[in-house]
């Protein structure tokens, strides 16, 4: 029987309606508070099991029966207040997971992130084999994805069958305005700015497709970049515009400009209790050209990626 955790999330549930798409019996968690999302509701297929991942004791009967696991549940922040929590779930969670597959002979399928990645050599793209320098001064989230990475190349080293795949920024309808859909928000809101900076960018559905894929071949011990287009922010920015009608933004916010803005925001969070909507981190990472090599994955799986300009226009329309 094939466990989920993170059911309940964005990729969590697109990755479960496949599973049970193909007939497969799919044990996932949640929460107890957690909402199922009615991409799933109500599918037989589905076993609902209430834990969570930071509680090894409740977690161990969610692996009864379990021959492969996809780990998929992980916190997202760039609030550098939420580090705590980041590596509370993203890092110890994760050990556990690893550790409970490890036990009960179990194939795991461990979703990282770009953000696990090193930096590309001059003049080419970050690819696999790109790995992290330790740097303290990181941002919290990009830190405990590559810590909650490493617990799983701990576990490989020690007998583990388990494999990695690192995606850039997940897209698809089912975000809503949450998440990477907040992107969206932003430009439909009538948001003047842009930044210069850039990112891979993959449809939900793909990643979800790619996972699968990966879990089913004969390989162990590898990570794979899962990416569909590179895109510059700008041109990301015009094109979710011109698929919401509304006018693109044509301001370039400078470094200077949002050093001003998360310092303003970050001190009125003090007086409303509010998270700030741009964080130091975020900020940053606006800035960072990105380019990814996704090759690899490519060969492995025979996967063509749905362009990116095709999802906007399908997330466009949706949240129209």
């Amino acid at each position: 029987m094939i466990l989920v955790t993170g059911g309940t999330g964005f990729l969590g549930s697109e990755l479960i309606k496949q599973l049970t798409d193909k007939g497969l019996a799919v044990r996932a968690l949640r929460r107890e508070k957690s909402k199922i999302p009615a991409l799933i509701e109500n599918i037989p297929l589905i076993e609902w099991f209430e834990a969570d991942i930071n509680e090894p004791a409740v977690l161990e009967d969610a692996f009864i029966g379990i021959t492969k696991v996809y780990h998929c549940a992980a916190f997202v922040s760039f609030n550098p207040k939420d580090k705590k929590q980041l590596f509370h779930v993203n890092i110890e969670g994760t050990s556990n997971i690893v550790n409970l597959c490890a036990e009960n002979n179990c194939r795991l399928l461990h979703v990282s992130s770009v953000a696990a990645l090193g930096n590309a050599k001059k003049g080419h793209k970050i690819t696999e084999k790109d790995f992290w320098e330790y740097d303290a001064k990181a941002h919290a989230y990009g830190l405990s994805k590559y810590e909650g990475e490493m617990e799983v190349w701990r576990g490989i080293t020690e007998g583990l069958n388990a494999i990695i795949v690192n995606p850039s920024v997940i897209i698809g309808k089912n975000a809503g305005f949450e998440g990477s859909g907040a992107i969206f928000k932003l430009v439909k809101g009538g948001f003047p700015f842009y930044t210069d900076g850039a990112s891979g960018f993959v449809d939900v559905e793909d990643v979800a497709k790619a996972m699968i894929l990966l879990m089913d071949a004969d390989v162990s011990g590898e990570r794979y970049i899962i990416s569909a287009d590179d895109y510059h922010y700008k041109d990301l920015f015009s094109e979710i515009a011109q698929g919401f009608g509304v006018k693109a933004p044509t301001k370039e916010a400078k470094p200077w400009m949002l050093g001003i803005a998360w310092r303003a925001l970050k001190f009125a969070s003090i007086f409303t209790g509010k998270q700030p909507s741009i964080t130091k981190d975020a900020a940053k990472s606006s800035l960072t050209l990105s380019y990814y090599n996704n090759d690899k994955v490519k060969t492995a799986t025979g996967i063509t990626f749905k362009p990116v300009a095709e999802s906007i226009k399908e997330i466009t329309q949706h949240l129209k």
